[in-house]
């Protein structure tokens, strides 16, 4: 077998395109993750993350476009000799080697020496070498898994892919996987490139995040960023929750923009502004607020003129930590609320209630976006989990 490829640096990709057919999983991509950082690839079933990762990988070849680690051109360089591991959701251990070598496996096949060195410290950097003698079958899935990325990390290669490496886990044992990645990839240095469909997966481990759909990245940015000032309403209802609803802008000055519509006025800072967003006086905007922004009360606690909302509670979900609110807008729309649980009462359905925020907390969109752009995928992915 040859050896594997030296090449360090970034991962770039350039105007990377994949076509079946008829359809293009991903069109024109033009990326780069920096070296050493846990970057993920965030979106729906087809959206062409998978894709995109498997041509890093070498699993599938680009039709056009370029893949390379710094300076080296990758693009057709075979799976095997690229300094790049895959960890899948399925494990793909043996079940008849032990913990031990299951992770000497790569090793052994490549000659390396001092293979019982390098295997004990994947091991303990997994927290699972007093573990090293058991078979898979004795292993829990969280364990498996950690089994998994010891094999992958034991060859040192300069990327490490992770396709939903926790879809098969449960909620608990997925949320503690999730710190033990992100633990892991600070302690070795490598690149993480990780493909999730779940938005708290990605915002909890990555430091960038690019939110893809229909083959091409939406949005590109830190995790904060992201959900504070989307670009589009996909990004907006897909990462997270939010309330969108159309606006027409009355005035603009340097630092703010005043939006209206019939149910009221609306304060928005020009820095939550989408770029490309239309700010003619007398044009549409797409205002945005996240649930956990709102305050909801019985009674009118607005001090000002600006964002201000009525409606009706729909209905009330009590979850410990928070009550969730749907509420029903004067305008016919339908709104959710997050309230802090500070030990207040409940407000019940049916009661007439006032919604209120803060103007900084609002974000701005174009008023060509769709409403409902990503909100229906991220409802069925928090539905079913799939």
């Amino acid at each position: 077998m040859s050896d594997v490829l030296t090449a360090t640096g970034n991962v770039k990709l350039k105007g990377l395109r994949k076509v079946y057919g008829d359809f293009a999983a991903v069109q024109n991509l033009d990326l780069e993750i920096p070296q050493g950082s846990f970057f993920a690839l965030l979106g729906p079933s087809g959206c062409g993350k998978t894709t995109t990762l498997r041509m890093i990988a070498g699993l599938d070849e680009p039709t056009s476009g370029q893949v390379m680690i710094g300076e080296t051109d990758i693009t057709h360089t075979k799976s095997f000799q690229r300094p790049v591991n895959t960890v899948f959701q399925n494990y793909a251990l043996f079940p008849h080697m032990d913990i031990f070598e299951n992770v000497a496996f790569g090793l052994r096949r490549r000659g390396q020496k001092d293979i019982d060195k390098s295997v004990t410290d994947a091991l303990e950097l997994v927290q699972l070498g007093h573990l090293a003698k058991r078979k898979p079958g004795q292993m829990s899935g969280g364990q498996q898994q950690r089994i998994a990325l010891a094999r992958a990390i034991v060859n040192r290669p300069q990327v490490l892919l992770l396709d939903e490496p926790l879809g098969a886990l449960d909620l608990k044992l997925r949320r503690q996987m999730q710190l033990e990645l992100k633990r892991i990839q600070l302690e070795v240095g490598l690149t993480f490139v990780h493909v999730t469909h779940d938005q708290e997966e990605a915002m909890t481990m990555a430091d960038t995040i690019a939110v893809m759909n229909n083959g091409v990245i939406e949005q590109l940015g830190a995790p904060t960023d992201l959900y504070e000032n989307p670009q589009t309403a996909f990004v907006a209802n897909f990462l997270g929750q939010s309330n969108l609803f159309r606006a027409t802008i009355d005035s603009v000055d340097a630092d703010n923009i005043v939006a209206s519509d019939k149910d009221g006025r609306y304060l928005l800072s020009r820095k939550r502004i989408a770029a490309g967003t239309d700010l003619t006086v007398g044009s549409k905007l797409l205002v945005g607020i996240r649930p956990e922004k709102i305050s909801v009360s019985t009674h009118d606690q607005l001090s000002g003129e600006f964002n201000h909302q009525t409606g009706t509670v729909r209905d009330a979900s009590f979850f410990g930590v928070s009550t969730q609110y749907v509420i029903d807008t004067a305008s016919g729309d339908h709104w959710m609320a997050f309230e802090q649980n500070s030990g207040g009462t409940v407000i019940s359905a049916g009661t007439k209630v006032f919604a209120t925020w803060k103007p900084e907390h609002a974000f701005g969109l174009p008023g060509s976006e769709d409403v409902l752009a990503g909100d229906a995928v991220a409802s069925e992915f928090e539905t079913t989990g799939s």
